[in-house]
C-alpha cells in the first residue's frame, strides 16, 4: 500500500476524530480489494474502511447501509464517509463472528435469530432501491462453472453436454424468479453474521451486493453454508422452522413440500456459481484459501439434486464427466458421521 495513501487516511482520520492520539491496526483480508482497520481511540473502537475507488467503489456498500439503517437492520452504524477517496468510518461489531459459535448446543438458537432477521429483512421494500436478481444475472452466475471449473479441470463439454448444461441453467433461473421476490442479502452465512456484546440481534456485514430475488436464497446461504455442514435432517427442521416465519402471502398456494422444492433448487444455483467462483479466485486471483471448501459444496450439489428429474441429465454429466477430475484435482468430501 503505497505511502501517499497511507498518509492520506491518517490525515483523514485526524480530521473526523479530532484527534491524533489513536491506534490504527489493518485486520487480515477478505476476497476482495477492500480493507479493514480497528481504530483505538480513548478506550472506544471504531471500524475503519478503506476502499480504493479506482478497485472499489463503496457506494453501494453506503446506500445499502444507511437504507438497512434506517428501516431498523442491524448493520453497522456509519459515523463518517469520504466517497471520493473511499474511506468510512463505521461502528464496530467487534470479532466475534457468528461461525465461531456454533456447535449442537448452540445452533438452533442462534440460526432461529437469524431467521427472524430475515424475515424482517424480507418484510422492508427495497424493489426502488435494488437491482434485479434477473433470469440474465441468475444464467451468468451458474456459467461460472462453465467459464471457470470446467477448464481448470481441462473439460471440454461436447455441443450435446452444453445443451443439456444450458437446459439446467435455464430451468434453475426461472424456477428462482417464480418465487417470492423479496430483499436478498446474498451472503448471509455464518462468517457475516456478528455477535454483539450485550445484544440480541445479529450484526449483519458485507450486505452490499443486494438485491431483489427468491425468498429461499439467504435460507439456503447460512443452513448450507460452503464453509460449515449440518446434517440434512436438521436442515430439514430449519426449512419449517423459517416456513413457519414467512408471512401469509408467501405461502399461497405453496405447501411446505413447494417450499422445500424452492429452496432446493435455490440451494442447487447457488452451489454452482460457488463452484465457479471459488476456481476463479484461485486460478484469476491467486487466492487457495477457498479451494478447500470446493469438496464441501461438490457434495451438498450431488445431494440436493437427487429427486429432481429434470436435473437427471446435468447431474450424470457431472457424476460420470467431472467428478473423477473433480476428485483427483480438488479432492474428495468427507461425510461426518
Amino acid at each position: 500500500m503505497n505511502t501517499q495513501r497511507e498518509q492520506l487516511i491518517q490525515t483523514w482520520l485526524q480530521a473526523t476524530l479530532q484527534s491524533d492520539q489513536f491506534e490504527i491496526s489493518f485486520l487480515a483480508g477478505d476476497a476482495s480489494f477492500r480493507r479493514y482497520a480497528r481504530i483505538n481511540l480513548q478506550n472506544k473502537t471504531y471500524m475503519f474502511m478503506d476502499a480504493p475507488p479506482e478497485k472499489e467503489d463503496c457506494t453501494p456498500f453506503v446506500t445499502i447501509d444507511e437504507f438497512f439503517d434506517q428501516h431498523g437492520v442491524r448493520v453497522p452504524h456509519i459515523i463518517a464517509k469520504d466517497l471520493e477517496n473511499g474511506f468510512l468510518l463505521l461502528e464496530d461489531f467487534g470479532d466475534v463472528v457468528l461461525s465461531t459459535l456454533l456447535n449442537d448446543a448452540t445452533v438452533d438458537q442462534y440460526y432461529a435469530q437469524s431467521f427472524k432477521q430475515l424475515i424482517e429483512l424480507q418484510k422492508i421494500n427495497g424493489h426502488e432501491l435494488l437491482p434485479v436478481y434477473s433470469y440474465e444475472k441468475l444464467m451468468t452466475e451458474m456459467r461460472l462453472l462453465t467459464d471457470w471449473m470446467l477448464p481448470s479441470l481441462k473439460i471440454q463439454p461436447t455441443e450435446q453436454q452444453l445443451e443439456t448444461i444450458e437446459q439446467a441453467f435455464d430451468f434453475l433461473a426461472i424456477e428462482a424468479l417464480s418465487q417470492p421476490q423479496v430483499i436478498v442479502h446474498r451472503d448471509f452465512h455464518s462468517r457475516n453474521l456478528m455477535k454483539i456484546d450485550n445484544e440480541q440481534e445479529l450484526g449483519v456485514i458485507d450486505f452490499q451486493d443486494a438485491v431483489i430475488g427468491a425468498d429461499t436464497y439467504d435460507l439456503i446461504s447460512i443452513t448450507r453454508d460452503a464453509y460449515v455442514q449440518w446434517n440434512a435432517a436438521r436442515v430439514h427442521e430449519w426449512f419449517n422452522v423459517f416456513y413457519e416465519l414467512l408471512p401469509d402471502a408467501a405461502k399461497v398456494d405453496r405447501s411446505f413440500e413447494q417450499f422445500k422444492r424452492d429452496a432446493d433448487l435455490m440451494a442447487i444455483q447457488r452451489h454452482l456459481k460457488i463452484l465457479g467462483i471459488f476456481v476463479r479466485l484461485y486460478e484469476r486471483d491467486g487466492k487457495s484459501g477457498y479451494l478447500k471448501d470446493l469438496p464441501r459444496v461438490m457434495w451438498y450439489l450431488l445431494e440436493e439434486s437427487q429427486g429432481y428429474d429434470e436435473l437427471n441429465d446435468f447431474m450424470h454429466f457431472i457424476r460420470e464427466t467431472v467428478m473423477p477430475k473433480f476428485i483427483l484435482k480438488y479432492g474428495e468430501y468427507e461425510v461426518a458421521a
